[in-house]
């Protein structure tokens, strides 16, 4: 990996839509992401945009807040931050395999930026149950633990998400999956190994069962699981299809987290 300052300033200017400047030791601040460099640096990137919405959280509880509408100020804190992308990404994947017969249509579908029936609801309930699960992880443990089990859960399915370009061709000749390319599986491993350790490590301490240490690896399955889906509907991946394996990773972890306090209640 080449200079880590560097492609971490990258890597949160790439996740987000964060005003992040320009610094003196970036070669080229605006050119095109080096997915092999981003990658191991990835979930740092996730862990800021995860600090912000834990702190969102603890403030909202501070303020009196129950713990729904603490929920959804933490994650309206994410979409705007990243500019709801991963959200538009699990829509036009529910639009397009959900309404596309051959792949060609799939893929024109993805690329249309109307939502459907599919992707709307698709969407309503992706985020109701990041909401839900999170409103009842502060239930459970009290805003700060739930906090850093989101901060996880940001961080583990960013690098996630990249799953997709280590499995799967791009599907188009263009687009943003095209532009990412393939992603080494010794890159991703990088950034995967240590986000999977540390996030194991951050869910038992915020729910305090050592059950919870398979969130992240719950995490990874829902990506694995989005590729290979994407593999049989279009062939490969699109940035829709990395957009969605965040989305579904963040909420498998949150799932996996919260599981074992109803084992235990």
């Amino acid at each position: 990996m080449n200079d880590i300052p560097a492609s971490f300033v990258q890597a949160l200017r790439f996740w987000s839509r964060l005003p992040v400047p320009a610094f003196d030791f970036e070669a080229d601040p605006h050119g095109r992401p080096d997915m092999e460099n981003l990658a191991p640096v990835t979930p740092l990137a996730g862990a800021v945009l995860g600090v912000v919405a834990a702190i969102v959280l603890v403030l909202a509880s501070l303020l009196g807040l129950p713990a729904t509408p603490s929920a959804i100020f933490a994650v309206a804190a994410l979409v705007v931050m990243t500019g709801a992308l991963h959200e538009d990404g699990l829509a036009d994947l529910a639009d397009g395999f959900g309404g596309g017969r051959t792949m060609e249509r799939k893929l024109e579908i993805m690329r249309d930026s109307r939502i459907g029936s599919y992707g709307a609801t698709t969407l309503v309930l992706g985020l109701a149950a990041k909401i839900s699960l999170l409103a009842a992880l502060v239930t459970a443990t009290g805003a700060f633990w739930a906090g850093l089990v989101l901060l996880a859960a940001v961080a583990v399915s960013r690098i996630a998400g990249l799953l997709p370009l280590v499995l799967l061709p791009p599907a188009r000749s263009d687009g943003a999956g095209a532009a990412a390319g393939r992603l080494s599986l010794d890159a991703w491993r990088l950034g995967g190994i240590p986000a999977l350790i540390a996030g194991a490590v951050l869910a038992w301490l915020g729910t305090g069962h050592i059950a919870a240490i398979l969130a992240p690896a719950l995490g990874f399955l829902a990506a694995y699981g989005v590729a290979r889906l994407a593999e049989r509907q279009i062939g490969g991946q699109t940035g829709d299809v990395c957009g969605a394996a965040v989305m579904l990773a963040e909420i498998a972890f949150l799932a996996g987290a919260l599981a074992p306090l109803g084992w235990h209640a």
